[in-house]
């Protein structure tokens, strides 16, 4: 299982830092107080990797011990803690996560930072498979006056987003990839950040439970090799980007010899950034 603190990523489905919820329910009816050694001796107990940080962000959410028993007794449960919080910290914002919503993982702050190096000025961006919306809420708090979409194929993915992104201006649409965009956007997008998902079908069943139990399967389950959803944005980014513009994909160290291809089988300029301190590896493609 994950071994990450909370807000950290693990595995490209791990929200959070549990080990079994095999020892949930322990912490169910207990009364805490306000006391932060009883919570930590429950999450510890019900398998929290990291405890102590985890009872400091549920202490300091929980308004009364009611409230407090029933966070704790839903993290011991095996919900991510995002999901018990109601929110993610990302790039320095706190982004809202509903239930059953994907969590944004760490890692995925280095596909922000490489947009932004590769396309300072876009004007227009859009977040593909945007799940909560926190890579263009992340986005659109550097870019001056961007006009922000967000996209996904999961209705409660698209409530949470509209969210997240209402802040900055941006619209949240639900469908299916780039059938959920305006027709306007076609050839204006100067940023394309497509957070898809690319655990292939087989290993979704490996995920830690929070992941495969909490997270929607359509933001997991990325096909016979994990690059299925992948090759679609692809296929599909030269008709909505800019001159210019740029196609961001997060994808592992293993699959990304074969997401190179299918960027540069599309005529994308293509490269592949790597951060060794977050483990993240993303495909960008420039449109020439």
């Amino acid at each position: 299982m994950s071994s990450t603190p909370p807000g950290s990523s693990g595995s490209p489905g791990s929200p959070g830092s549990f080990i079994s919820s095999g020892a949930a329910g322990s912490a169910g009816s207990s009364s805490f107080g306000r006391s932060p050694d009883s919570v930590v001796v429950a999450l510890r107990a019900a398998g929290c990797v990291f405890a102590e940080d985890e009872a400091r962000l549920i202490l300091s959410a929980a308004r009364d011990t009611e409230e407090l028993a029933a966070m704790v007794a839903r993290r011991s449960s095996g919900l991510p803690l995002e999901h018990v919080l109601g929110w993610a910290e990302f790039s320095g914002l706190r982004i809202t996560v509903e239930p059953g919503v994907f969590v944004p993982r760490r890692r995925t702050e280095f596909l922000v930072a490489e947009a932004l190096a590769q396309t300072p000025d876009a004007s227009v961006v859009v977040d593909l498979c945007c799940g909560s919306g926190a890579v263009g809420a992340a986005l659109a708090a550097v870019l001056t006056g961007v006009e922000l979409h967000a996209a996904d194929i999961d209705a409660a993915a698209v409530r949470c987003a509209r969210r997240n992104v209402a802040a900055y201006g941006g619209r949240a649409h639900e469908g299916d990839l780039f059938d959920a965009l305006p027709a306007d956007l076609r050839g204006r997008v100067g940023i394309l950040a497509a957070n898809v998902p690319y655990v292939p079908t087989g290993e979704v069943g490996l995920l830690p439970p929070e992941a495969r139990d909490h997270e929607p399967l359509v933001a997991l389950d990325g096909g016979g090799d994990g690059l299925d959803v992948l090759r679609r944005v692809a296929a599909g980014a030269g008709d909505w980007l800019a001159p210019a513009g740029c196609l961001l994909v997060e994808t592992s160290e293993r699959q990304a010899p074969s997401a190179i291809e299918a960027f540069e089988a599309v005529g994308l300029v293509t490269r592949l950034a790597v951060s060794e301190e977050l483990y993240a590896h993303v495909v960008v493609g420039v449109r020439r």
